[in-house]
């Protein structure tokens, strides 16, 4: 008769990068799993300006790039097509990371920032600088995180009764979401025609207005959030073990919990301000990357490369395999209106 002989754990495998006094610990996994994921983006990418009415071939296309090719070729892969690519990346890895941070702070797989109204509240304060006073981009920002801030703060006192619970925030953030909805539809249907059309086409979430001015301002102010968002990664982290366990801990919970929400706000209003509210990658994005990572929590990494690949992806899936050109938020809800119920299925069984 043998004896089994239990194994030991001893942890995951870390890579240690020091730097003087800075020391920041990677999982090995994580960062395999980032470069297949970037590889992945860089090949989809590449796929993506090579195809359209005008195809070309991955040699033209890295010409174009590098600045060896010029003429036609060079317009149209630097000057049509790669606005389209490099904003659904940026935009991409923007919700990712903001769905990872809510789904973290709430400790839910709900918590996406379509859901709780957040992105409903971005997507009216930006209807209201549209069609009132038809205002440049930076004024949509603007619009746009207003909103998303006054809703985060009317979802949290609605919901707060001895504290905010997650799911009690979910709860009432869907039916702010809902009333929300409804504005937005009041909002649309009182304007001019010509804005209405605008409007409802540029609020099913679409990458085809894109420019370079929106790409480059907003993926600057998308670049600073996410560097925020890096840097409150460790005490999101210990947030996760509830509030007691990171104040003993040495985090101060109340004012990272804040910098977490005005980040995760922001990076939504950002998109929103661009391309519209584009729905669920916020949601499925960091569920994605937490099973390909294989880490206890979610991390923010490997959500923004899923972020950025299923952006393209759908965006690609939108311009050249629907029969007609659709905008990218109606793939995106296609495919995460079924894991969304999935989601929502799980959730009751675990609190029955």
């Amino acid at each position: 008769m043998s004896t089994r002989i239990p194994q030991v754990d001893f942890g995951r495998r870390v890579l240690v990068l020091r730097r003087r006094r800075i020391a920041v610990r990677l999982q090995w996994r994580s960062v395999v799993v980032c470069a297949v994921l970037a590889v992945a983006v860089a090949g989809t990418a590449v796929l993506a300006l090579m195809t359209g009415s005008y195809p070309l071939s991955p040699g033209q296309v890295l010409s174009a790039l590098t600045g060896r090719e010029t003429g036609i070729v060079h317009d149209i892969v630097v000057e049509w097509r790669l606005p389209r690519v490099a904003a659904a990346l940026v935009f991409g890895a923007a919700l990712g990371v903001s769905g990872a941070v809510f789904q973290s702070l709430l400790r839910n797989p709900l918590a996406d920032p379509g859901i709780i109204g957040f992105s409903h509240g971005s997507y009216t304060g930006a209807l209201i600088v549209i069609l009132v006073v038809n205002g440049t981009y930076v004024q949509l920002v603007g619009g746009a995180l207003l909103g998303g801030m006054a809703t985060a703060v009317a979802v949290y006192v609605l919901a707060y009764r001895r504290g905010a619970q997650g799911f009690r925030l979910i709860i009432v953030g869907i039916g702010v979401s809902a009333m929300l909805g409804s504005l937005n539809t009041w909002l649309i249907l009182m304007a001019d025609l010509d804005q209405a059309m605008s409007a409802a086409a540029w609020g099913a979430g679409s990458l085809n207005g894109v420019s370079w001015d929106q790409v480059v301002i907003g993926g600057a102010c998308i670049a600073v959030l996410l560097l925020l968002a890096g840097m409150l990664s460790r005490p999101m982290r210990q947030m996760e073990l509830g509030d007691d366990a990171a104040a003993s801990q040495g985090v101060r919970v109340w004012p990272a919990r804040l910098g977490l929400i005005l980040v995760g706000v922001a990076l939504t209003a950002t998109v929103t301000a661009a391309s519209g509210p584009i729905a669920f990658i916020s949601l499925v994005t960091p569920q994605i990357a937490r099973r390909l990572a294989r880490t206890a929590g979610i991390t923010l990494a490997p959500a923004a490369f899923v972020g950025a690949l299923l952006c393209l992806a759908s965006d690609y899936l939108a311009q050249h395999v629907a029969p007609t050109p659709l905008p990218v938020g109606i793939i995106t809800v296609v495919l995460g209106g079924g894991y969304l119920g999935y989601l929502l299925f799980t959730e009751a069984r675990r609190r029955l």
